[in-house]
């Protein structure tokens, strides 16, 4: 990324401003604008996220907010209630507290002198859900939003739950915000009631993971939130952005389709990462394309950043299979709208181990019949890449040994696909609750099998998230599994690969019970491929400019971080694990004399095939340093189940130096549900 310093504007930053909210609770904001803003008022940016803006967020957000705000606009970046340096307490995910508390704000921000009464709001990830969720209660001042990796349907496409599927990631997330919600505020920003502040956080924040496991349904908890419910609600413009590495690629999709309002599409090769700093590469100059965005749309600068095709997609060559990428081959495409008209859906039947020719019919009419072994997806990476390396999924060959694979034949020109793939199946299980996990992969001459999206169905959800039924063992039932969003090229000689498990854990928690799926082939069993022709061209997509922002903030490595990625199987035991820590050691932030420690660690084990031995462990260590003045938290969530129930297990230990000043302990069992 290149350094910009030379900007059309001379900015001032006001770390620490406090934002008085209409119940008493004083919000913490950095701002940043133009240093002649007092005289020439300017549009205000509001990003509104519960990471810690004096520390965890305060490199990315030096990248991004001043450049900005170098750029004419003042910028905004909140603590949530109850995170950072604000007070008051946090206690979920998108309450309708945060959503009137953004109100306030915006409101607040129009209202300053140095702002022309114009805002705006962008974030990433929860920032970005906030921005959608709060568009659509139609602020007053309010004039367009850019939404980075997130979603408009809060059950059926995020964190907790994929297809009615319980994920593993629901307990490393519940974990995170567990280890965020215990850290405490600044003393030297809020004095002496920092101990006050964070004994009521240590107290009320409470165990998130419990509430989103009693929610094992789409119902009204869900609903609430997810502007899916009502598209039309949002009136302001749009920029909607994730990467086929994240787990949000879907949403972008469908506010495409959806929306009313202008919108533009962006999805590039990134994990969860804001585009100008995307990994796997290549970055792109977005800030310069947010600018452009505000322009238009606060400012109504007659640009032309409309112009551009409503969807911009990177296009993915193939790859082998690795944890990691540095970039990703490909490149622009776009289209016009979305859905598009160049997109031709292709079926093509599965049967017999085989992805069948366009048009082909199976010849034999022999079922498939699998069990997965309890192991298979213990190489399906995270569910959403968070920080790249190493989570992304690795070579699929041992996954697919204990999955239904149907391969193509090699292929004999490129085959381009963009858009969300179906796979419909005709099938039996002979057991109540059951889930499929569906890859689509890209097979090499060698038989390397690199994975290029996929898709869960608890198929007691086949008929929809709100009321699921168990299933009849032995009925046949017709169910569609969508997968995950992409844009890919197979190339000549290559096979295209669908896999089919009945178990993918640890990315997806199993079912109570081993099952044994039939899948019967003939005209509802197939795939439906998303086609881009060749014809199609590039669709009128420019480069982007070269990814730029200013200095970041500087830190200094105190203590090294580390990272593992290790599976583990006990060949006398049957026991076998997955284990991951990232560790990013002890950094310090010289400018305010403050040294952080984060340390993460996930463990999920199972014995044998044995269901009622799966668990999930996660333990972090949150640590804050000046002078003499020191705290840590310790949080740890143990995550286990039986045919019946889920057990959970929690505790929270705080220190100040080696002292303990706080323990709580949480236990709960929550009966499962039709999942």
């Amino acid at each position: 990324m290149r350094t910009v310093s030379d900007l059309p504007n001379d900015v001032r930053e006001d770390e620490f401003v406090q934002i008085p909210l209409s119940d008493g609770v004083h919000l913490a904001a950095r701002i940043w604008r133009p240093v002649d803003s007092d005289d020439r008022p300017v549009p205000a940016v509001l990003e509104f996220i519960p990471y810690r803006r004096r520390d965890l967020t305060a490199q990315r957000d030096s990248i991004h907010h001043p450049y900005m705000a170098g750029h004419g606009y003042a910028c905004a970046r909140v603590d949530l209630r109850g995170s950072g340096d604000s007070e008051g307490v946090l206690t979920d995910e998108y309450l309708e507290r945060e959503l009137l508390d953004a109100e306030e704000v915006l409101a607040w921000l129009a209202e300053q002198p140095w702002c022309d009464g114009s805002t705006g709001m962008m974030g990433i990830s929860w920032g970005g859900f906030n921005a959608l969720q709060v568009a659509a209660r139609r602020p007053e001042s309010l004039r367009a939003i850019v939404s980075a990796c997130s979603t408009d349907d809060r059950y059926s496409d995020d964190v907790h739950y994929m297809g009615g599927c319980l994920l593993g990631d629901n307990l490393s997330w519940a974990s995170t915000m567990f280890a965020y919600n215990s850290c405490p505020p600044d003393p030297e920003l809020v004095g002496g009631k920092w101990r006050k502040m964070w004994h009521e956080r240590l107290e009320g924040s409470g165990l998130w993971l419990d509430t989103w496991l009693r929610h094992q349904h789409r119902d009204e908890y869900w609903k609430h939130g997810s502007v899916a419910e009502d598209l039309d609600a949002i009136e302001v413009p749009v920029m909607a952005v994730s990467g086929w590495a994240d787990g949000y690629s879907n949403s972008v999709f469908r506010l495409l389709a959806g929306l009313r309002s202008p919108c533009l599409g962006l999805l590039g090769p990134w994990s969860h990462k804001y585009p100008h700093l995307g990994k796997p590469g290549p970055a792109i100059g977005f800030l310069q394309e947010m600018v452009r965005w505000w322009d238009r749309w606060l400012k109504g600068v007659d640009n032309d950043v409309m112009e551009a095709p409503a969807l911009r997609a990177w296009m993915q060559e193939s790859v082998p299979p690795s944890t990691a990428y540095e970039e990703r081959p490909g490149r622009w495409v776009g289209e016009a709208q979305w859905p598009s008209p160049n997109i031709v859906v292709e079926p093509r039947a599965l049967g017999a181990g085989r992805l069948l020719e366009k048009g082909e019919e199976p010849e034999s009419e022999v079922v498939s019949t699998l069990s997965s072994p309890l192991s298979t997806g213990q190489h399906a990476g995270k569910w959403c890449s968070y920080n790249a390396p190493p989570d992304l999924p690795y070579d699929q060959r041992e996954d697919d040994g204990g999955s239904m694979v149907f391969d193509s034949r090699p292929l004999t020109e490129p085959v381009e696909i963009l858009g969300s793939v179906a796979v419909e199946l005709d099938l039996a299980v002979d057991r109540p609750d059951a889930m499929v996990a569906v890859r689509l992969c890209d097979v090499t001459p060698k038989g390397e099998a690199t994975r290029v999206t996929y898709g869960l169905l608890n198929l007691a959800h086949a008929r929809g998230h709100e009321a699921p039924e168990r299933l009849e063992p032995g009925r046949r039932y017709r169910v569609s599994v969508p997968l995950n969003g992409v844009g890919q090229v197979f190339p000549p000689g290559h096979r295209i690969r669908i896999a089919v498990s009945t178990s993918y854990w640890p990315l997806a928690w199993p079912p109570p019970e081993p099952v044994t799926l039939s899948v019967f082939p003939g005209e509802h069993t197939r795939v439906l491929l998303p086609v881009r022709p060749a014809e199609a061209g590039d669709g009128g997509a420019v480069p982007f400019d070269e990814p730029e922002g200013t200095a970041p903030v500087p830190t200094r490595e105190v203590e090294p971080g580390k990272e593992r990625w290790e599976l583990s199987h006990d060949l006398v035991t049957y026991r076998a694990s997955l284990n991951v820590v990232k560790d990013l050691g002890t950094v310090s932030f010289d400018d305010i004399g403050l040294e952080v420690t984060r340390r993460a660690e996930e463990h999920y084990s199972w014995v044998g095939n044995d269901y009622e031995t799966v668990r999930g462990e996660t333990v972090w260590t949150m640590g804050f340093a000046r002078g003499d003045w020191s705290v840590r938290t310790t949080t740890r969530t143990v995550l286990t189940s039986t045919e019946t129930d889920f057990h959970l297990h929690a505790t929270l230990d705080a220190y100040e130096g080696a002292r303990r000043v706080a323990t709580r302990i949480f236990t709960s069992v929550i009966p499962r549900d039709c999942v």
